[in-house]
Formats: structure tokens, C-alpha cells, sequence
């Protein structure tokens, strides 16, 4: 692990109460706690820093939805995304190794934010600013260190979490190890308690900010990864008896120029601009240059195979573009592919925003919604009870929505029906939002089995779970920072 640098660049954020206004970069260089933060301002500005590393940009937010984006490179590994070359070819076969940059930059470029989080932390407990500003301060802090820890855990297994002693002595160099797991998911789990307890309401958060709602939805994540299935049950209905989230009426409407922002079913949205403040470049990469209205640079497509796992009436695919007449007077569809659905339709999934002044777009990015509490809490209650009724009628009320019929439960009464059912329902719910569905997929053993059914991929191997580490972070632990299994 290289020298530990105590440099905090405060990349004066994101306004979230207004996805227009302009970003306004800050470099406060080695900070001081005895001059800064001493303000309740100084303190809101490290704050927002946080959410920097965790905003929509190409170059340095992880949740862009452009290649360097976790939900582009993970949903490519399923058979929700692939395309003919770079990150959407080689992660839709498990094709990568070390020296897979488009694969390893997700923990190179972030997991230094996670030791900024910690001094963060730190600052702001010696700040003259009163005890509720510290405490709801801190837990926003704790919520962004808790969800990048979550997502680089999620993707390489567990990581180096830096301690505080070790980052306040930056000249000596200290090689550190990988946590252990019980260690990492007890770091997560932590800090999203912690963040829980401090952060306001959905009802009195501002929009594009953290509430409790998100930290509790983050901790269903973590423990669905740990199969956890009676904690599962027990965050879902602490935030279902919030009183806040509801099911949208019409979940195409989800995905509307402004219909992330007036819907309760939304738990936490990206605001965006044309600024690139931060960043919606989805349309960019998923509608190919002929496409009617405003074109992009078609980079990415869905398959057939999971646009065949659709029902017939099942609105949630209305988005999966599978036939489009293009700007040279061709109709284009599975028949007669062209080279823009050759490998499956369009992933539009959002309002293809024609009327966008650049290549970017203004369409809010949902990262978590009400819906996948629901889903959640129908798989937890069948792997820690079996399938009943509560668990399907909560799948139901997600089918229904969907414009879809009842499922019975006699047709799903075994736990591997079940969790088969549900793990189909995820992946026409939440395709192209989180990239979350990898981790579904490992959950219930299928990652493997599925690359293998969709592509035919000679490369993928058991090992694929996880991701590897590159060879410098490798090479920088020196002797202590030991790679995964099957990258060495």
C-alpha cells in the first residue's frame, strides 16, 4: 500500500437540492483541524465531499453509467448487458485477469476515498460545531464509507480498510492486509448502523441525500450478501413501517425527465444536469447514432436470451428496444439486426431525452427503490421458513404493478423454485439501475452456470465471483495484500 497522503481534496459537491447548479472544485491541500473545519459551512463542505467519489462521472464517480461504472461492468458479467468489445464483451465472459484495467480500476480509483471518509470522520469530531451538527454530519460521512465499502467488498471480496492511527502517520509506509470477512462485513455493517441512527427521515431528507431509508436498505444488501435472511425481514419492515415508501403506480413513469424526483417509491436517486455535475451518459451509451430524435454511440446492448425471460404484457420491458425504424429509413429488429441488435435490443430503460442539449442527459439515475425492499423481504422469508403466502403476494404486488398476473404459490412451493422465481423477478424489476443482480446471481450459486447458458464462454470459472486485484496493489502489499483465487 503506498505512503498514505492526508490530502483531502474538497471537491465542493453537488448542491442536491439542485442538480443544475455548477460544480466548483476546492483544493484545501493538507488540512489542519485546529483552522478547518471550524464552521457549520467548513463542515457541510466535507460532507459533501463525500458523496463526490459516489455521484455519476466518468472519470471519477463510480456510479457513471458509462464503462466505468460498477452497474455497467457488473451487469455485463449477467445476461442483462454485453456488447462486441471492451468491459461488455470481456466481463459478459468472465474473461479477466489482473491486468484487466477496465475491471480493477473500481478498487484502484476508489478505495482511497474509503481512508478519506476515516479522516473526514475525524475532522469533524474536532470541530467547534455543535453535537447535532456533528452527529448528522458523521453519519452521512458513515453512510458514503459504508455504501463504497459495500460495493468494492461486493466486487473483490473483502479489502484494506486503512486504520486512523495509520493514516495520521502518512511518512511511514505500512503495508496492510485484506480484512478478514467477518472483519469487512462487521466494518459495513458499522458504519450503516451508525449512519442509520443519525441520518434524518425519508420525509425530511432533501432530495439526492442520504436518509435512514437508504442506510437501512444498504444493510438488506450486505446482509442478503450474507444470507442473514431474519435480519433481512427486520430491516425491511423497519422501513416499511417508515410510513414513507410506496410502490409507484406506474413504474415506466419512474424514469421520466423529473420522475425519480416526485416519486416515494424512490430510496435514493443521482441527480443529474447537462453541467456534468454529475453525469447521465446512459443514453449516450446505449442508443446506437441512427437512432431516431437524438442518436449516442451505441456501445452496449442487452441479449436476447434475458429479453426472452419477459413475459409478453410485462410493461418492464417497454424500454428494452427491440425494434426502431433509424434516421437512414431502415427498420431495424431482430430479423434484420444491423450490428445495433445483433446481440439483443437497446437497454434504453429511462426517457431517451431528445430534447438534451448535449450527449449527457438530465434524467435522475435510481439507485435504490421501495420495490426492492419488498423483493427482499419475499426471499428472505422463503430461505428462513419456505415460500408461503406473505412471500408471494409480496412478488405479486411487484407483478402486479408490471401489469401482470398472480403467481401461485403451488406452482413455487419448493425453496429452488422459488428463489428461481425470484431471482427472474429481480432481474426485470431493477435491469440496468445498480448492477445489483450480479450479486443475486452469486447469492444463489448461478453467476457460472449462467455466463456459461448465455455465452458459451470458455473462460468462466468458479473463481469469477470476485474480481482480481491489479498486479501494482499486489505488488505495493508486499507479501500483505494477497490477491484472489484463480488471478495468480
Amino acid at each position: 500500500m503506498k505512503t498514505h497522503q492526508i490530502i483531502i481534496l474538497l471537491a465542493a459537491i453537488i448542491s442536491l437540492n439542485s442538480c443544475t447548479k455548477e460544480l466548483e472544485l476546492v483544493d484545501y491541500g493538507e488540512i489542519n483541524p485546529a483552522i478547518f473545519p471550524q464552521s457549520a459551512a467548513d463542515v457541510q463542505a466535507m460532507v459533501d465531499a463525500s458523496y463526490y467519489p459516489l455521484r455519476a462521472s466518468w472519470w471519477d464517480g463510480i456510479n457513471t453509467p458509462s464503462e466505468r461504472g460498477i452497474m455497467f461492468a457488473n451487469a455485463s458479467t449477467t445476461e442483462v448487458l454485453t456488447g462486441d468489445f471492451g468491459v461488455q464483451l470481456n466481463a459478459s465472459l468472465l474473461n479477466f485477469n489482473p491486468a484487466s484495467t477496465e475491471i480493477t480500476l473500481f478498487y484502484d480509483s476508489y478505495y482511497n476515498k474509503i481512508s478519506r471518509m476515516t479522516t473526514t470522520i475525524d475532522y469533524i469530531q474536532q470541530a467547534d460545531v455543535s453535537e447535532e451538527i456533528k452527529t448528522k454530519a458523521i453519519a452521512e460521512v458513515r453512510c458514503a464509507r459504508g455504501m463504497l465499502a459495500y460495493y468494492l467488498y461486493d466486487m473483490y471480496g473483502p479489502i484494506v480498510i486503512a486504520p486512523l492511527e495509520v493514516l495520521k502517520n502518512p511518512l511511514i509506509e505500512e503495508p496492510l492486509a485484506r480484512l478478514s470477512h467477518d472483519e469487512m462485513v462487521n466494518f459495513i455493517e458499522a458504519d450503516l448502523q451508525a449512519a442509520a441512527e443519525g441520518l434524518p427521515t425519508p420525509q425530511e431528507t432533501e432530495y439526492g441525500r442520504f436518509s435512514k431509508g437508504l442506510a437501512k436498505m444498504l444493510s438488506i444488501r450486505l446482509n442478503l450478501k450474507e444470507k442473514r435472511w431474519d435480519e433481512v425481514i427486520k430491516l425491511s419492515d423497519e422501513i416499511i413501517a417508515m410510513n414513507y415508501y410506496e410502490l409507484d403506480p406506474d413504474y415506466l413513469s419512474l424514469w421520466e425527465l423529473d420522475g425519480a424526483r416526485g416519486s416515494q417509491e424512490v430510496i435514493w436517486a443521482i441527480p443529474n444536469d447537462y453541467e456534468g455535475t454529475s453525469e447521465n451518459q446512459w443514453q449516450m451509451m446505449a442508443l446506437p447514432s441512427n437512432y431516431p430524435g437524438r442518436g449516442g454511440w451505441g456501445t452496449v446492448q442487452s441479449t436476447w436470451w434475458f429479453y426472452d425471460t419477459f413475459e409478453d404484457e410485462d410493461v418492464r420491458k417497454t424500454n428494452l428496444i427491440a425494434e426502431y425504424t433509424g434516421t437512414d429509413g431502415i427498420t431495424y429488429n431482430r430479423s434484420n439486426p444491423g450490428t445495433n441488435l445483433n446481440l439483443g435490443p437497446l437497454p434504453l430503460k429511462m426517457d431517451p431525452d431528445v430534447a438534451r442539449t448535449t450527449m449527457l442527459s438530465t434524467v435522475d439515475l435510481i439507485q435504490y427503490r421501495y420495490a426492492d425492499v419488498l423483493l427482499s423481504k419475499a426471499e428472505a422469508i422463503a430461505n428462513s421458513s419456505g415460500p408461503n403466502e406473505e412471500a408471494m403476494e409480496l412478488v405479486n404486488r411487484i407483478r402486479r404493478r408490471a401489469g401482470l398476473d398472480d403467481f401461485e404459490l403451488s406452482n413455487y412451493s419448493s425453496l429452488s423454485d422459488f428463489n428461481d422465481m425470484i431471482l427472474t423477478e429481480r432481474s426485470h424489476e431493477f435491469w440496468c439501475e445498480n448492477g445489483q443482480y450480479r450479486a443475486d446471481l452469486i447469492r444463489h450459486n448461478k453467476l457460472i452456470s449462467r455466463v456459461i447458458e448465455v455465452t458459451q464462454s470458455p473462460y468462466a470459472t468458479a473463481t469469477d465471483t470476485v474480481y482480481p486485484f491489479s498486479l501494482e496493489r499486489i505488488s505495493e502489499g508486499k507479501g500483505e495484500f494477497i490477491q484472489n483465487p484463480g488471478y495468480n
